[in-house]
């Protein structure tokens, strides 16, 4: 889409916040690279990932790539014969370790997530791979001595060397015949070799071989004899040791270098992951929803209805404590809507965030709106918004204006969506309006797409008149002399030039004078306006009266419905316990009748007693 269009519109401040949720330098590089698409496909998909990582976010809060780094360039070097440090090795590890764990655990997931399962599909990390660096390094970054044999011998003839070195000495510093040679009774190294010091004044009195001396001269560091040979050895055992770690380092490095093209892969993987993820984030930091992907039909006399629906929009960059929600939408029929109304009043962030709001929903981003809210896949957005003057090429702000505009109409059509600010503004009125309806008409051949703000009340009355055309404004309330910031759609703005004036203390005489010298027909235009924007206003607090009555009613009605809950249950635990009571009651009569029968089978009775106890029970 067009680079000047997505700079006017703030969208790298977008990328900025976004790429504050990732956790490494390749999905960073990602997010920097991110530009809107208008293929509706891959559009959808993007969207699809950013769903289901949010999903998943709700199920496990705390998922991540972990320790992943971008290690390409180390895998890089190391596939062209570099040996790699143990820093190096490490980042690569930690980096196989994370995907494996995210491998196993996409594998074992029951949500259904199908797009971020094809993403991980390709994380799992070659076999042994972690093993192998785990053989040699600990995880502080030191090799193993168990890295290979011959470094596990010569580290342990080195500890030998070592123990041979200071136990020769600690005897020499204990040695009375020597203790009073030295400066102090310590062992330290000078050149890599053990020494000890004595008082320069002794060095005729020790066999020794100076290594180094004091600042003042009045110590020496010497070898002792003893200790030479032993140090030469220690020296070589310690040469042999960085010999053999190299060499296992660079026999590691080969390993790494070949699977290169699996570990680049891997980190490709997880920057992918963790770029859904980061998206994910961004949504829900801002309570944003997954917009509706409408695309543009083969049939040019076919219009989407509607082009755009944002409801209850928000402008991303804007604090979401003191944003207010708009609606933004170009229904069936209508390709333009002229935003009019006071300076400060909004009309620049209202273009500002539906151009915002469409590019991040190209981008696969969630966008801050209602659900429900929706957007065409448009081929380009154009923008030419702000101050267009330009220094280097000595053009007036119109003039900029006008050469920005002129880049756009070469290329607006009926499947890009336009935004125009101040459109004929910077010149004569009258020419400027001419030229800003000229411009809107060429646009409405073309069935493009268009959001324009404009001052000119010329437009309006072409708005109220041309098919296709809605007047829009943005509130101001005359009042408290601010912007509410909301788009009043099918109402063009009034003036309030004059009510501001006047709250601002201008006097009434000139107040009445200035309205002297307005048309009588734009006076009664304005006070009708200002009458429907009064009812609206006062309709508006209707509909929240209203709305609060139809709420308490819900609560009122699930209240009841609570209530009406319990005593049914109630009922049904009474009906209940008297079938349990009644099944004892008859458990014991069954128990006493059998006891009976018993009895009377058991007794010698008269035939008549036996008539009688046969009529008792049958009755």
């Amino acid at each position: 889409m067009d680079k000047k269009s997505l700079n006017t519109l703030e969208f790298p401040k977008i990328l900025d916040q976004l790429a504050e949720y990732t956790a490494f330098s390749a999905s960073r590089t990602l997010v920097r690279a991110l530009r809107p698409t208008n293929d509706l496909a891959l559009a959808q998909e993007r969207l699809d990932r950013t769903s289901e990582a949010c999903r998943l976010l709700s199920e496990y809060a705390d998922i991540s790539v972990g320790g992943a780094r971008d290690v390409r360039p180390q895998a890089e070097l190391a596939a062209r014969g570099g040996v790699l440090s143990p820093e190096e090795l490490l980042n690569i590890k930690g980096t196989l370790i994370s995907g494996r764990d995210l491998f196993r655990f996409f594998e074992k997931l029951p949500l259904e997530i199908p797009n971020l399962l094809a993403i991980c599909a390709n994380l799992a990390p070659p076999e042994g791979l972690i093993e192998a660096i785990s053989q040699v390094l600990s995880d502080k970054g030191e090799v193993e001595d168990r890295a290979s044999q011959a470094l596990g011998e010569i580290r342990n003839n080195l500890k030998r060397a070592n123990d041979r070195i200071t136990h020769t000495l600690t005897r020499m510093i204990n040695d009375p015949s020597t203790a009073r040679m030295l400066q102090e009774a310590i062992i330290t190294k000078r050149s890599d070799r053990y020494v000890i010091p004595i008082k320069s004044e002794y060095k005729s009195r020790m066999k020794c071989v100076v290594q180094d001396q004091s600042s003042s001269g009045a110590t020496l560091f010497v070898e002792p004899l003893p200790v030479v040979d032993l140090n030469n050895d220690r020296i070589s055992l310690t040469a042999a040791e960085k010999e053999e770690v190299h060499r296992i380092l660079t026999e590691l490095s080969r390993k790494i270098g070949e699977w290169v093209r699996e570990i680049q892969e891997i980190v490709r993987t997880l920057a992918s992951l963790d770029l859904s993820l980061a998206c994910a984030k961004y949504a829900l930091e801002l309570n944003a929803v997954e917009p509706i992907l409408v695309p543009f039909s083969d049939n040019k006399s076919e219009i989407p209805d509607p082009i755009i629906k944002f409801l209850n929009a928000r402008h991303p960059l804007l604090d979401p404590k003191t944003v207010v929600p708009t609606d933004i939408v170009l229904e069936k029929g209508t390709h333009a809507l002229i935003i009019t109304g006071p300076n400060t009043g909004g009309k620049t962030i209202s273009l500002k965030t539906a151009g915002l709001l469409v590019i991040m929903a190209h981008c696969g981003l969630h966008i801050p709106a209602r659900s429900g809210s929706q957007t065409c896949v448009f081929k380009d957005v154009f923008a030419d918004i702000g101050d267009e003057q330009s220094i280097e090429q000595s053009l007036s702000t119109f003039s900029g204006h006008v050469t920005n505009i002129v880049q756009i109409l070469k290329k607006a059509g009926r499947d890009t969506l336009v935004l125009l600010d101040e459109l004929g503004a910077g010149t004569d009125p009258q020419e400027g309006s001419a030229l800003a309806r000229a411009i809107l008409t060429f646009l409405m051949r073309r069935q493009t797409p268009a959001l324009i703000a404009t001052h000119y009340p010329e437009l309006k009355a072409f708005a109220h008149s041309a098919d296709g055309v809605l007047n829009a404004s943005v509130e101001f309330d005359a009042q408290s002399l601010r912007p509410t910031y909301r788009l009043l759609i099918g109402i063009p703005g009034r003036s309030n030039a004059l009510a501001i004036a006047k709250r601002l203390g201008i006097s009434e005489e000139i107040i009445q004078d200035a309205r002297g010298m307005i048309d009588p027909d734009n006076l009664q235009a304005d006070d009708l306006l200002n009458e429907i924007h009064h009812q609206l206003e006062q309709a508006r607090k209707d509909h929240t009266q209203a709305e609060a009555l139809r709420m308490d009613v819900e609560i009122e009605k699930e209240d009841l419905q609570a209530r009406l809950g319990g005593i049914e249950e109630e009922r049904m635990q009474l009906l209940e316990d008297a079938r349990r009571q009644a099944g004892k009651e008859a458990e014991k009569l069954y128990a006493e009748i059998d006891a009976l029968r018993k009895e009377a089978a058991g007794a010698t009775v008269s035939s008549q007693v036996k008539k009688d106890l046969r009529k008792k029970w049958i009755h």
